[in-house]
């Protein structure tokens, strides 16, 4: 028997509607502006007031910009390169890290945790850094971006929640068979933590992506650079006024559509990868915000 909905439920279900809406027009909006500025003409796009809901004069003269630069995929293969690397490493350094912390009767552990906690808090700055890269003869080496990045503390103690909430009669039986530390991670603690570890992987991939501090201050050869520092200088070449007698406003213009065409080229790759890890987002990332 079908059970007639009240005014007062109908109105309830209709205003969740409008507000759901409204919430995902004022998240998604400001991704399609971006990409919809970035296919416009630029003087167009300077000349226009209010919301951007499609490109002014459709054109791809924005991406020809950007890609008539050889560098860029020289920069993608870097980037690729180093970020294949460095997450390697991470989860290696990281599942170790967490391991370790997740143990009770790990001896040491309080203390260890303790001085890794005040490494997020306090650091040598960026001049001791640099002088270490030197002594250790990593500068212009990609190894000075990578082991610069080998563990974050953060997402050791996230893991470290997850590592935590496996049964410990799991371990324990795993321990009477005969299995050693090694056996255990890789083969007990880890795959059941995989939820936590494709967020930890997402987190170190998007950090990684967008990272180009590190590449300008110890990377000289233009060879090595991430695709990140070629795309900023590419855009400071765009917005640098009169270039090759065109004028300062057409250049203005340029630059105004570059940096949307920068903003789409460099999030592409993120945003093709997220939707194969986002299912394990939600339920990883609470795993590592509830328990501890």
């Amino acid at each position: 028997m079908k059970i007639k909905e009240s005014f007062g439920s109908k109105l309830f279900n209709w205003f969740n509607v409008l507000l759901m809406s409204l919430i995902t027009f004022v998240t998604l909006y400001p991704i399609l502006h971006v990409i919809f500025a970035s296919f416009s003409d630029g003087n167009k796009l300077l000349a226009h007031i209010g919301i951007l809901l499609w490109p002014i004069d459709f054109n791809f003269d924005a991406y020809v910009y950007v890609f008539k630069d050889a560098m860029i995929l020289r920069g993608y293969m870097n980037t690729i390169i180093i970020v294949a690397t460095t997450l390697v490493i991470n989860i290696i350094l990281t599942s170790f890290a967490a391991y370790f912390l997740s143990r009770k009767q790990a001896y040491g552990r309080n203390v260890v945790t303790f001085f890794m906690m005040l490494t997020m808090y306090f650091s040598g700055g960026i001049v001791p850094l640099y002088f270490t890269i030197l002594d250790l003869g990593l500068y212009n080496s990609w190894w000075a971006v990578i082991l610069t990045s080998g563990i974050s503390t953060y997402n050791t103690i996230i893991l470290r929640t997850a590592f935590v909430s496996v049964p410990d009669a799991l371990v324990e039986s795993a321990q009477i068979d005969g299995a050693g530390h090694m056996t255990i991670l890789f083969k007990v603690v880890l795959p059941l933590s995989k939820a936590t570890l494709a967020v930890i992987i997402l987190y170190y991939l998007v950090g990684h992506w967008n990272e180009w501090f590190a590449a300008s201050i110890f990377l000289r050869d233009k060879l090595k650079r991430p695709l990140q520092l070629m795309l900023r200088e590419i855009l400071i070449e765009s917005s640098a006024g009169e270039e090759a007698g065109v004028q300062a406003d057409q250049a203005q213009a340029v630059s105004e559509t570059v940096k949307y065409a920068i903003i789409v080229v460099a999030s592409f790759p993120v945003m093709c990868i997220y939707p194969f890890l986002q299912k394990y987002f939600a339920k990883g990332a609470m795993i590592g915000a509830v328990k501890g």
